[in-house]
């Protein structure tokens, strides 16, 4: 479904703190605005601040400071069920002692509608998460991912423009799992509604999300589309924190427009894109992805980079080969290649040349 991306934020949040002990931050001053129609996920480890940001939007938690805004009317001293937003957790939240249609009569009912309308939502909101067949059970008579799809449904059931979810795919298995995270940005997407989404898991916000917000410390390390967070963190923290990264260290030598040189703690120099350096003599930490080195000698690019490197571990993995090489004093540096016919396999002990393009290669922070 197009998304309306006008200026117009639907969702914002202006110069929000949040501290429970009147000293330590929770969050530090978060600015971020979201246009109609959005599915933005909040990432970060545990304690980085991401659910409380959640727990504010909704109103179960109050901010410090700043202002809360919902289609541009500030919601602070509104509470959580006047804010008509839709909510998912973790744990369900299910009523043990009532139907699934019951549990998804319930908002409808403290909204005052009358019993026929009710009826013909909680039928299409059973339908869209596939239950309709289940209205008539309780909530222990469920599997896992039958609840956490009653929950979906509930939350949707109104109609509300926003709905947060916080974690709601942590209880489930992986496959089960895979298969919600397409499920819900579908439904998401066929509603054109926004969601707020919190997670840990770096897959699930890359696979679902329009942008993630990368959470670390209180504030939003880098708030980009999945691609960009992928191939052009911004900071070491969101190169570690999101897939997996080899990094090397060094000092940088030179800097010109769009080019460093840096100079590894080997003594080898290799070239970079700059990205969060700013002058010669600094210390920095080389990001290279394992999926943009090449250890095939007649796969390398003629402007490739060249180092020496030793094979210590060469694992099979079906779709691709995943080997572990000694670097520049880094034993943990990993390379990921396609299973191709053409594609060698490594011996550990061996030496090899292995080679990356420049611009795949990132100065950052130390």
């Amino acid at each position: 479904m197009a998304r309306d991306q006008s200026n117009a934020a639907f969702v914002e949040f202006q110069h929000v703190q949040k501290s429970y002990d009147g000293e330590t931050l929770v969050v530090k001053d978060l600015n971020l605005a979201l246009p109609k129609g959005e599915f933005l996920t909040m990432l970060g480890p545990s304690g980085s601040g991401k659910t409380t940001c959640l727990m504010m939007l909704a109103g179960f938690e109050t901010a410090t400071h700043g202002e809360i805004l919902l289609d541009g009317k500030p919601i602070n001293n509104i509470p959580p069920h006047k804010r008509g937003i839709g909510m998912v957790f973790q744990n369900y939240a299910l009523f043990p002692h009532m139907t699934v249609a019951e549990n998804l009569s319930f908002p409808l009912e403290v909204r005052k509608m009358p019993k026929a309308e009710r009826d013909t939502k909680i039928k299409r909101a059973l339908d869209m998460v596939q239950m309709g067949k289940f209205g008539g059970r309780r909530p222990a008579q469920l599997s896992g991912g039958q609840q956490q799809r009653v929950a979906l449904a509930r939350a949707l059931v109104f109609e509300p423009e926003l709905v947060l979810m916080d974690e709601p795919l942590g209880a489930l298995d992986k496959q089960l799992r895979e298969h919600m995270q397409f499920e819900i940005k579908r439904i998401a997407d066929g509603l054109g509604i926004t969601v707020v989404y919190v997670t840990h898991d770096q897959t699930e916000a890359l696979t679902m999300s329009d942008r993630v917000a990368v959470f670390n410390d209180g504030k939003i390390q880098q708030l980009a589309p999945p691609d960009e967070l992928y191939e052009s963190p911004q900071n070491s923290f969101v190169a570690q924190f999101i897939g997996e990264n080899n990094t090397l260290e060094g000092t940088v030598r030179e800097l010109h427009e769009g080019r460093a040189v840096v100079q590894l703690d080997d003594g080898e120099l290799i070239d970079c894109k700059p990205v969060n350096v700013s002058a010669t003599g600094e210390r920095t930490r080389v990001s290279i992805r394992p999926e943009r080195v090449e250890t095939n000698p007649a796969r390398l690019h003629p402007d490739a980079h060249l180092l020496d490197a030793e094979v210590l571990e060469f694992i099979y993995m079906g779709d691709i080969f995943r080997t572990r090489l000694r670097v520049a004093g880094n034993d943990e540096f990993i390379v990921k290649a396609r299973n191709a016919p053409d594609q060698v396999r490594l011996q550990p002990g061996q030496n090899i040349r292995i080679g990356w393009l420049p611009e795949d290669c990132r100065a950052l922070d130390a």
